[in-house]
């Protein structure tokens, strides 16, 4: 039987499979960066899909670590009722909702607020220069990062993710190619880690919930970041109670990458087997087929989809017809739904043995 669609439990969550929608940014909030009615239909979909989890886009812990116009925020208390409604029409569709915490760094595209890095080193040569953040302002991310967790349990979110990829500003502090410090946050690998280390403790004195982190794996640049130091720095999140690494690629800087079916796998199958520690993987993933391979040959954990999900909301269910097995689906969506089940809330789902006639 494929192994896609058997349950997990992490820290004490149980999962429906081992798919999960990856964070995407869909710059569609409201002016104030709070959730609007696209989110609801756009997220409530893909739950009702199938997905296991559903993770929302980015939602940035302050104003100047927002990704693009648009995005979502959650550096303030005002923005959590619109937040906790989202979560509830995920989870009132079958599926545990995910909240990404993040700051885009240097990366930040408005010129209202500064942008800031670990050091005054721009992103591409045409960007405008980012400001080095001092030590006042690290703790003043690492303290947006603690109130950006408090503010994700209230609302009612099943699991954390951090936001430590594509160029962004935790992801910058770990490259050698964005972080060129001198002091207690710059050089050694002990020292780049340094604010993520703090970071991470911040979130858990919030959230004792599962809690991810998605990484690049690789800068793809000279110099940069490879899985080799993912390794190191995998051990160390490990230890500070990292439940699952969901590893990405990239993001240091605007090159072409060589992309294709499961590109990024082997980096989540070696820290896997070398870390011990729970994955997720990315990257291309198309079909249920080639997802229930990484799952059963235990290259990751989970799989986290994006651009098919985006296609397809029902992604898990064209992955189960393409393993030729029978999935739940809503109990509307089956000729055995009775009038009763076609009202919302709540949202049975319909037995394995009669999907087949849905």
């Amino acid at each position: 039987m494929p192994k896609l669609f058997d349950p997990i439990t992490i820290r004490g969550v149980e999962f429906r499979n081992r798919i999960a929608m990856s964070p995407m940014c869909m710059h569609s909030a409201t002016p104030d960066a709070r959730v609007s009615t696209f989110h609801h239909v756009h997220y409530g979909a893909r739950a009702l899909g199938g997905a296991g989890l559903v993770f929302l886009e980015t939602t940035a812990v302050l104003p100047n670590g927002m990704i693009g116009v648009g995005d979502l925020g959650i550096w303030e208390d005002g923005q959590i009722e619109g937040l906790a409604a989202l979560a509830e029409t995920i989870h009132t569709m079958g599926a545990k909702a995910g909240a990404q915490l993040g700051h885009a760094g240097r990366q930040y595209p408005i010129e209202d607020l500064p942008s800031v890095a670990p050091s005054a080193v721009p992103f591409t040569p045409e960007s405008r220069m980012p400001e080095a953040l001092t030590i006042e302002g690290i703790r003043e991310v690492v303290e947006a990062f603690r109130q950006g967790a408090r503010r994700a349990r209230e609302a009612g979110f099943d699991v954390i993710e951090l936001h430590t990829a594509h160029g962004y500003l935790l992801n910058e502090f770990l490259s050698p190619k964005a972080n060129v410090r001198t002091d207690e946050y710059g050089g050694s690998h002990e020292n780049r880690y340094r604010i993520v280390r703090e970071v991470i403790a911040a979130v858990r004195s919030q959230w004792d919930g599962p809690l991810f982190l998605r990484i690049s794996s690789t800068d793809y640049l000279e110099g940069g970041n490879t899985p080799d130091d993912f390794v190191v720095y995998g051990r160390w999140m490990k230890e500070q109670g990292i439940d699952l690494i969901d590893c990405s690629s990239g993001g240091m800087a605007m090159i072409k990458v060589d992309s294709f079916p499961n590109y990024q796998v082997p980096a989540a199958e070696r820290i896997r087997r070398e870390v011990g520690i729970p994955t997720g993987a990315v990257g291309l993933i198309e079909t249920g087929r080639q997802a229930d391979e990484i799952i059963r040959n235990g290259r990751a954990d989970i799989v986290l989809v994006g651009r098919e999900m985006l296609k397809d909301p029902f992604w898990a269910r064209t992955a189960a017809d393409d393993l030729r097995t029978p999935a739940p689906v809503p109990a509307q969506y089956t000729r055995y739904g009775s009038a009763w089940q076609r009202t919302l809330p709540p949202l049975p789902m319909a037995p394995l043995e009669q999907t087949v006639a849905a």
